[in-house]
């Protein structure tokens, strides 16, 4: 396990201030999606690096790893104890701007309270900083891909139920998760092995603050490349009036959805802002956990599914 990982690990095991929860998570080791490089991808972004500052922006008092740099994308799973998974899978987008990846904020943080309620989480470690004319995300695009076929792939090794894998999406990654939703039937790059042959299309979705799926400025317009059909999963929406990312991406993605006659349940809430991840605070939006939470039990994806 690299060093930020194994800081990420530490601070989810502290993040509920519940042993218990704690105990029950096991963390693989990361799992390199391109083994032999990324595809489409000649730019040298350096090494990989936390690059919070000291002065940097705090979320509930408490600082956020901001990994910048990464050229090699990986999954990490997160397990819950064998006596409580119930064999849901979901893959965690960290946000960042696509410059950046919140890797413990809306990553590692995440995967804990997906464990707490029996569902693996598994972490993705998309490719940022965006690369020069890869302005539709197409490289991030193929990491989620492949990350997600990745899953279905091991179900059956990993206890997992082929037909309750996820993704979740904090801001950019909410993007790319809505990206994930509407751009499965095709992979965006040359297939390397079995895992590609399997549908990549997630089951359900989770896009919590998410950021650009509108077109830019003031057109309330679905962004191109969320072309949303029947065949969009079913997708969950937390966001804030008073966001920085207009309320309007969930707003217009929810119509769409509607229109397309997806299953979809968007709550909104009066103030909160952005990037807060599931750290509590005194807004009510920090209860999104539990209305996520109530959501999937609905959906039949927290009861013991796995073989």
């Amino acid at each position: 396990m690299n060093r930020i990982m194994a800081v990420c690990f530490a601070v989810g095991l502290t993040i509920f201030g519940n042993p218990t929860v704690a105990s029950a998570t096991s963390v693989s080791d990361p799992v390199l999606l391109w083994p032999k490089g990324a595809p489409d991808d000649k730019t040298n972004v350096g090494e990989e690096h936390d690059t919070t500052k000291p002065d940097g922006r705090l979320a509930a008092d408490r600082r956020v790893i901001r990994l910048g740099n990464v050229g090699q994308p990986a999954i990490t799973v997160y397990r819950p104890s064998k006596t409580s998974s119930n064999g849901t899978a979901v893959v965690v987008c960290p946000g960042g701007g696509y410059s950046i990846l919140a890797i413990d904020l809306e990553g590692s943080e995440i995967c804990h309270w997906l464990n707490s309620i029996g569902v693996t989480g598994v972490l993705l470690k998309y490719r940022v900083p965006e690369r020069p004319g890869d302005h539709g995300h197409i490289l991030p695009l193929q990491d989620a891909q492949r990350a997600l076929g990745l899953v279905r792939f091991h179900a059956k090794e990993w206890a997992l139920d082929p037909k309750h894998i996820g993704v979740l999406g904090f801001s950019a990654g909410g993007h790319l998760a809505a990206h994930l939703s509407n751009n499965f039937d095709k992979r965006a790059y040359a297939a390397l092995d079995e895992a590609d042959q399997i549908s990549c299309r997630p089951d359900f979705a989770m896009l919590i603050y998410p950021a650009y799926l509108t077109l830019k400025g003031q057109d309330d317009r679905l962004a191109p490349e969320l072309k949303v059909t029947t065949s969009t999963p079913t997708t969950f929406l937390i966001q804030t009036e008073d966001d920085g990312i207009r309320v309007e991406n969930s707003l217009v993605y929810y119509l769409a959805l509607k229109n397309a006659a997806v299953a979809a349940e968007m709550h909104l809430y009066a103030s909160g802002g952005h990037g807060y991840g599931l750290r509590p605070s005194s807004q009510p939006v920090s209860s999104w956990p539990k209305r996520a939470e109530e959501w999937m039990h609905g959906l039949g994806l927290l009861e013991r599914n796995h073989p």
